[in-house]
């Protein structure tokens, strides 16, 4: 099987000497080498093509290594390029649109599109980065990355854009969590109550993660107003101790405008379900 990487960022350079090494056949494509480009093209003993061409009618497959603000516009001019059944596996950063818009262009001309989004830190894991897949011809880009020593989740029944959709929302939650839980424990640590405070949150582990945040969301809608006060007086504290919090004064609004639209718009259950209470917060966004 013939492989083809354009760019030759980080993430390109990772997939090359595995790929090789897994038995494909490999060409590369960089406008601009880095040095480590080059050095690696030379170990590997091909040459760099300077942008995609006839040279990719053989290539079955190609991976999209570039920037996310280009990702789009390299689908375009690579799919004409590819031979009918061929497909692009894109690893790039671009928005959940930009990958549909991407994988209609591909479908155009009976070339398969796969969204592949990086779930960790290429420096640090290199081939064995997690990677998550969606989309026509995930299935196989599975078996070819795990040939050479990858690891991937494909979505079932995912279409492109779920895979790069899934990365920004768990970033959504694990940078929330992170910026909370560095003013969490700034505050404890200064107070003296660090270890106590581990303690008084260890309940919250016997909970699974997928019933605690259904709880939090199913409950806001019912006490956001009383919520947004306690968390007015959380802000106060805080900066008694000379630690103006960043993180709630936003979680304060999102309280508010919860309330202001249960004033509106009164839930009419006392204890809505998940489903409920998020058709509810959807139906009453664009009113708040």
């Amino acid at each position: 099987m013939h492989i083809a990487i354009i760019g030759l960022g980080e993430v390109g350079r990772c997939y090359a000497a595995p790929l090789q090494a897994a038995g494909f056949e490999l060409s590369l494509c960089e406008a601009r080498p880095s040095p480590a480009a080059t050095a690696l093209a030379s170990s590997l003993g091909l040459p760099i093509h300077d942008k995609p061409g006839p040279w990719l009618a053989g290539a079955q497959w190609v991976l999209s290594c570039v920037t996310g603000a280009v990702a789009l516009e390299v689908v375009k001019g690579l799919a004409p390029l590819l031979a009918r059944g061929a497909a692009i596996a894109d690893l790039t950063t671009a928005s959940p649109q930009a990958k549909r818009d991407a994988a209609l262009a591909a479908s155009g001309h009976d070339v398969g599109y796969v969204d592949t989004a990086i779930m960790g830190a290429i420096s640090l894991n290199l081939v064995r980065t997690p990677l998550l897949a969606s989309g026509k011809g995930a299935e196989e880009f599975k078996e070819l990355i795990e040939r050479a020593g990858g690891r991937v989740q494909v979505i079932a029944g995912g279409a492109a854009g779920d895979a790069i959709s899934l990365k920004i929302l768990r970033s959504v939650f694990t940078k929330g969590m992170e910026a909370l839980c560095v003013e969490l424990l700034m505050s404890a640590e200064k107070q003296g109550v660090r270890e106590q405070l581990y303690e008084q949150l260890s309940d919250i582990d016997q909970t699974p993660l997928r019933s605690f945040i259904d709880m939090l969301v199913r409950t806001h809608v019912i006490h956001a107003g009383r919520r947004a006060h306690e968390v007015h007086d959380a802000q106060s504290e805080l900066a008694s101790q000379g630690l103006a919090s960043v993180v709630l004064p936003g979680v304060e609004q999102r309280f508010r405008i919860t309330a202001s639209a249960l004033e509106k718009h009164p839930l009419a259950l006392a204890e809505p379900s998940i489903d409920q209470a998020l058709q509810w917060l959807a139906s009453t966004a664009d009113q708040a």
